[in-house]
């Protein structure tokens, strides 16, 4: 199983936006194997039974084991479930069932049905981690929103000038695309896109597939010529108001304008990130400035931060997050840390909301 979650890694970039699944199938003396393939083309364990029967291995009797429950519906693929049946398998373990409606345990019935032995369970944690995204927009119907931030120690984005390259390393910069190519979508706001012409693409690491690049832009400040307009991958741009000159222009460079607006003007964020989620976007990978990051972290839209702290202190500058200030401590956010890892010379910290129900008052 842990054969099966490392070719599961290895759709990461590739299989948005299915899951990430591996299978790993062990017969008598032989072993076969196969991850997810990009959307529309063959399945986990299509691409591990396609492998056994290339080298004559014979399937009767032999045991799977897959990441995520095999799929049971007619989708662009036939179902999973049916060909592992009609390969005559003794045993699937799984690691984690498939919330998808269309799932939902159906496939594990059906392989059970068909007499064959199921378990579930093996490494559950791991699939799940890998799949988050995945997961949540079949449960909650949005993506899993993951905002990276990159500062001092003493907790500075950049300088008060807006100078910020390069606050961290190389290694970090590189580790930081891993993370980009793990989304179906860069989140970045109008202030980003101004003072440093980003393109917001995957390209320090390999990638087959871009991400999304989302710009939050309410006043369409966005010039026909910046960098991010440029191939390769889709540009989606959102405003108070879709509607001329500057839309228009910004539509003549390839970008989809559309209008996202409260009542007050802003950005509707909950409607974006929901919107996100219709459009099958399953991580959000948010790198944008103190002001958006601000306005995400007190709608209570993110899910964790990706946080890189260089060892080095600036003194006066711009914050990771323009957060309005507390009256008192016990009213601050809280998360919890789940990894904390040296990368070059940076420290990367990742951490996840503490619910508010649980927080000490």
């Amino acid at each position: 199983m842990r054969r099966a979650l490392q070719l599961a890694a290895e759709a990461i970039g590739l299989s948005d936006p299915n899951p990430r699944v591996g299978c790993v199938l062990v017969g008598d003396g032989w072993v076969a194997e196969g991850h997810t393939q990009a959307a529309g083309q063959a399945h986990a364990e299509v691409m591990a039974l396609r492998m056994a029967r290339e080298r004559g291995h014979a399937l009767a009797g032999a045991t799977a084991y897959v990441t995520l429950e095999p799929c049971a519906h007619h989708g662009r693929t036939p179902p999973c479930c049916d060909a592992l049946i009609e390969a005559g398998l003794r045993r699937v373990v799984v690691a984690s069932g498939d919330p998808h409606p269309q799932v939902a345990g159906e496939g594990l019935r059906r392989l059970r049905a068909a007499g064959i032995e199921v378990q579930v369970g093996l490494l559950g944690d791991d699939s799940r981690e890998l799949n988050i995204g995945f997961l949540s927009r079949i449960e909650r119907g949005r993506p899993f929103v993951r905002l990276k931030v990159a500062g001092s120690i003493d907790g500075r984005s950049a300088l008060d000038n807006g100078e910020s390259r390069w606050i961290t390393g190389p290694e970090a910069r590189a580790d930081g695309h891993q993370w980009r190519k793990r989304a179906g979508a860069v989140l970045s706001g109008i202030g980003t896109v101004l003072a440093d012409d980003p393109r917001l693409d995957v390209r320090d690491v390999p990638t087959v597939r871009q991400p999304l690049r989302v710009i939050a832009d309410a006043r369409l400040q966005t010039p026909p010529d910046a960098r991010l307009l440029d191939p390769p991958g889709e540009v989606l741009i959102v405003a108070a108001s879709a509607e001329g000159p500057a839309a228009q222009a910004l539509r003549a460079r390839g970008a989809d304008v559309r209008a996202f607006a409260n009542a007050q003007g802003r950005i509707d964020l909950p409607a974006l990130i929901l919107a996100l989620g219709d459009r099958g976007i399953n991580e959000l990978h948010v790198e944008a400035g103190p002001r958006l990051n601000a306005a995400l972290l007190e709608a209570d839209l993110v899910d964790e931060l990706l946080i890189y702290q260089a060892p080095l202190l600036i003194g006066p500058g711009r914050a990771l997050a323009a957060l309005p200030a507390l009256a008192q401590l016990a009213d601050a956010r809280r998360f919890h840390f789940i990894e904390a890892l040296c990368v070059g010379a940076d420290l990367r910290l990742r951490a996840r909301p503490v619910p508010r129900s649980e927080t000490v008052r």
